[in-house]
């Protein structure tokens, strides 16, 4: 089970890139699936030539933000629409992994590379049994803090501000003087950064890395921000962040749990991810269940009680004055005076 939890704090980083297109960004963005595996490719690759497991984690952010980059200018500069580009990106970028998986010393075109015996960032933890355990738990997670603290902060900030203005206004943005197309390229490029740092990651945390790795993994993120949002709610930004989190964990516990029933089978864990984002998009459109989160959550934005009236009182000594101010206040002439 601790192993489910390490993975979902890996495919937290994905979510959260998920979470600035879609949920700040109002951008579709299917380029997740290639920088995904562009992450675990370049980091896999360069630990199997006897890099720095660090600068592989580097390497991988670095080819996501790039796949970022290409979808944003072709949205931008060739005005292709957001879906189309992330899909011509996402094609495009199969070949472009395939190539990276060949630039093994060795000279052999693989599909696959395996890191056995390999340097790692998880070494450490390997090697002393703990992989899997209470102390990788916390290792990943003081990670994913830092990850989350940095977005909120850069959310925060005036170039932040201005890419959550494009998202929810983009022709009010515009005329505010923002650039709205680097403030997409920008968002972007962050977007797929964190999904190949978390590809990255998964690389050296499983040991390989496989040319089909990406697919599906847009349903993860999907997912993830899905079950966070309705959990935390989005009122306040560092919330909706950490519910992303906590739903990433979420979503690796129910697939665990769901993969050890004996008539589920590995192949069915695509299934079972689409599945899963389908009950949590119906739940979340569903108002019973809205109304009982909302019930539970001490975040979400509660119904305010109506403000109690008070009867006059025409024995009070300030009566007269009270009656005066209520004339004011409706905006009648100051001669006339109630009965």
């Amino acid at each position: 089970m601790l192993g489910a939890v390490d993975q979902g704090l890996i495919t937290a980083l994905l979510a959260l890139g998920v979470f600035l297109t879609f949920r700040i960004l109002n951008f579709a963005d299917l380029t997740v699936d290639g920088s995904f595996t562009a992450g675990t490719a370049t980091s896999a690759i360069l630990v199997f030539n006897g890099a720095s497991p660090v600068l592989a984690l580097a390497a991988g952010c670095i080819a996501g933000a790039l796949a970022g980059g290409v979808t944003g200018l072709l949205h931008t500069k060739a005005h292709i629409d957001p879906l189309l580009a992330s899909i011509l990106v996402m094609l495009a970028m199969y070949s472009i992994n395939t190539h990276i998986l060949w630039l093994g010393k060795d000279g052999v075109k693989r599909s696959t590379v395996s890191l056995l015996g390999m340097k790692t960032v998880f070494t450490p933890l390997i090697q002393h049994r703990l992989r899997g355990s209470w102390t990788s738990v916390g290792l990943i997670a003081v990670g994913v803090v830092v990850v989350v603290i940095l977005i909120n902060w850069i959310l925060s900030t005036k170039y932040g501000l201005a890419i959550m203005a494009t998202g929810d206004n983009p022709g009010m943005a515009s005329a505010s003087g923002i650039n709205i197309d680097t403030a997409k390229i920008v968002a972007l490029m962050i977007s797929n950064g964190l999904v190949g740092l978390s590809g990255a990651t998964w690389a050296q945390y499983n040991g390989t890395s496989a040319i089909g790795d990406g697919t599906g993994m847009i349903l993860i993120g999907l997912a993830s921000v899905i079950l966070g949002n309705a959990i935390f709610g989005t009122r306040f930004l560092w919330l909706a962040t950490i519910g992303v989190v906590v739903g990433s964990v979420l979503y690796r516990l129910v697939i665990f749990y769901a993969l050890s029933w004996p008539f589920v089978d590995n192949s069915d864990m695509k299934l079972m991810s689409a599945i899963l984002v389908v009950l949590a998009l119906v739940l979340s459109q569903w108002k019973g269940a809205q109304a009982m989160v909302t019930k539970l959550s001490p975040w979400r934005t509660k119904n305010a009680p109506e403000p109690m009236t008070v009867a006059p009182n025409q024995f009070s000594p300030f009566a007269e004055a009270d009656a005066a101010a209520q004339v004011v206040a409706s905006g009648l002439p100051s001669d006339v005076r109630p009965d």
